[in-house]
Parts: structure tokens; C-alpha cells; sequence
């Protein structure tokens, strides 16, 4: 009975830090940035933590929701919000299209079919001019609804909020279903899953294109608030560092891609400041980046083999039951 409790507060505590946040940073960029990861990083940690499935191409539907939105308003005249409600659609159904031979493949097969995605997309985005080609897309309209338009930085943000909480409430919704335990039973055995009637293509595939279509999302947003969409928008890179805090946070938890995305964005915004300062040699950001990122993982794997949140969560538990164990009476 006690132990909901911490965790509500903390959650409360936590939205309510997110809605001052952007009233008081000096720079919105950032925690653009960040609360976007978090989308992202939400739908991957379902996708390696419910049902085993790796991803290291998350950036390829990411790209898929900013192309939705830089094409469609510049080149089909969309209406900007019709683009982006139409932004992680078209990201799901790509993923669902390529999922169904790309899922065929398990393990690090997988892994890395994905990262072979992401570079095709990458290379169709250079090389066909209705994508933007090697320039890529500029001119993207603010978002809005007739002549009522987004002025400034803030008003995405809190979007983004609002597109977090509701990105959280449905993988909530999500995990807790008959689907849910369904695709939980996929990371133990595809055999037994298969066995207790669950359909294993179908649900793979499902799950693959629910957390592109997060991934598309935070895509749509990003083409928004910048306005532009290059290829160079989405590299490899940033498709690791989305695994790093999905393994961070705590894979197969609902609060591990926040969890992850805070921390980890937080500790890169500060390699990234130190290694800007006078004397140091240009090569001093990625190298800094590269160890921190091999520093994560090894520490995350001896003292937090299952991620922050579990880690966390498991502890207070542990606690709480001792103090009640304890309490006179």
C-alpha cells in the first residue's frame, strides 16, 4: 500500500519541474532536445524491453516524421497541423512496410539490419531532390491552425510536453493490455509465446511500428522547431546515444526512456561545455562523447544491470518494507 506513494510524489515532482523548466532556462534548444529524446527513447525501450527486438536505426523514423512534415508543407502545401498528426503515422506504416522481412532477422542481425536502414534513408534523403536532397528542406511554416500561428520557442516546447504525457499514458495503456503481456512474452521465448497463441509476427511488427511512431513524432516536432531537415539531421550517432538511455534508464519500463534521456542528455550538455573551452583540440568533444559513452554502459551494467529505474525502484521497496517491518506495532 505504501509503496505507490514516493512514486506518485516523484512523478508529480517531475511534471511539475518539466512545466517551470522552460520558464527559466536561458537556452529552450536543449530541453527541446531532451524532452524529444524522451519520445523517442519511450517507444525504443518498449520495443528492446517487452518484446527483445533491437534497434540501432531509430533515426530512420525519426527522419521519416521530419520528412513527413518538411515535405508535405513545402512541396504539398499541407496544412502544419495536418502534417504533424500526420508525421508518426506515416513513420509506423513505413516501419510496419520494412518490418515485415526486416523482423525476420534476431539479435544483432536485427540490430544491425536497422543501422543499414537508417543509412538508406539517409542516402535516399541525399540523393532524390523531392527529399530535399544533400541541402535538405529550410522554409518549414510554423505550426498552426488558419492565421493563428506559433510565435517563438515556448509554445513547442510545452507541445512536446503535452506529446511526452501522452506518449507515456499510451505505452501505459499499451503494457497493461492483452497485447502487452502478449509481446512481454516475446522476450522470454518466441516459441512459447507462440505456443500460448500469441501471434508473433503480427505482434512484432505491431510493436516495431507503435515505437517508430514515437519516433516519428518527436521527428515532426524537431522539423518544426528548427525549421529544417537535412540529411544531417539524424546520424548514426544519435540512434546509439537513443540506445545508451533506453539501456541507461532501465529497458521495459515505462519511465526508463525519460529517466535515461534526462541523464544522459544532461551529461553530454556538460562534456559538451567543458570540451568547448579555450585550449582544448577540436577532436575533444567526440573523444569525450565516445568514452562517456563506453563509461555509461560499463557502469550501468556492474552496479545497474537493469537500468536506473528498476534499480531505483527496487531499492526504495527494500526500504519502505524495512521501515514497516520495523515500525512499532
Amino acid at each position: 500500500m505504501s509503496r505507490p506513494q514516493p512514486r506518485t510524489a516523484l512523478v508529480v515532482l517531475a511534471c511539475v519541474a518539466a512545466c517551470v523548466a522552460p520558464l527559466v532556462l536561458p537556452d529552450l534548444t536543449f530541453f527541446m532536445r531532451m524532452v524529444m529524446a524522451a519520445i523517442v527513447v519511450t517507444g525504443l525501450s518498449m520495443l528492446m524491453g517487452y518484446s527483445g527486438q533491437a534497434s540501432l536505426g531509430q533515426g530512420a523514423f525519426v527522419a521519416a516524421g521530419a520528412l513527413t512534415v518538411a515535405v508535405g508543407t513545402t512541396r504539398f502545401e499541407l496544412p502544419p497541423l495536418v502534417a504533424l498528426l500526420a508525421a508518426p503515422l506515416v513513420a509506423a506504416g513505413f516501419a510496419a512496410l520494412v518490418g515485415v522481412p526486416l523482423l525476420r532477422l534476431h539479435g544483432h542481425y536485427l540490430a544491425f539490419g536497422t543501422l543499414a536502414l537508417l543509412l538508406m534513408v539517409q542516402a535516399a534523403m541525399s540523393t532524390f531532390d523531392v527529399l530535399g536532397g544533400a541541402l535538405g528542406v529550410s522554409g518549414i511554416p510554423p505550426l498552426g491552425v488558419g492565421d493563428r500561428v506559433v510565435v517563438g520557442q515556448l509554445p513547442y516546447v510545452y507541445l512536446a510536453l503535452g506529446c511526452l504525457g501522452l506518449v507515456l499514458l499510451l505505452s501505459h495503456r499499451t503494457v497493461h493490455s492483452r497485447f502487452g503481456r502478449g509481446i512481454q512474452a516475446l522476450a522470454g521465448s518466441q516459441t512459447a509465446a507462440e505456443s500460448a497463441g500469441v501471434p508473433v509476427n503480427r505482434s512484432k511488427v505491431t510493436i516495431f511500428a507503435l515505437s517508430a511512431g514515437y519516433a516519428g513524432l518527436a521527428g515532426g516536432l524537431s522539423a518544426f522547431f528548427t525549421p529544417y531537415v537535412s540529411p544531417d539531421s539524424f546520424p548514426a550517432l544519435e540512434s546509439f546515444t537513443y540506445v545508451i538511455m533506453a539501456v541507461v534508464g532501465g529497458l521495459g519500463t515505462i519511465w526508463g526512456g525519460v529517466v535515461g534521456a534526462v541523464i544522459v542528455s544532461v551529461l553530454l550538455q556538460v562534456l559538451n561545455t567543458v570540451s568547448s573551452q579555450p585550449g582544448l583540440p577540436p577532436t575533444a568533444a567526440p573523444i569525450m562523447q565516445y568514452a562517456t559513452y563506453g563509461a555509461l554502459l560499463v557502469l550501468a551494467l556492474l552496479f545497474m544491470p537493469r537500468g536506473v529505474v528498476p534499480s531505483v525502484d527496487a531499492g526504495v521497496g527494500r526500504l519502505l518494507e524495512r521501515a514497516r517491518v520495523e515500525a512499532p506495532g
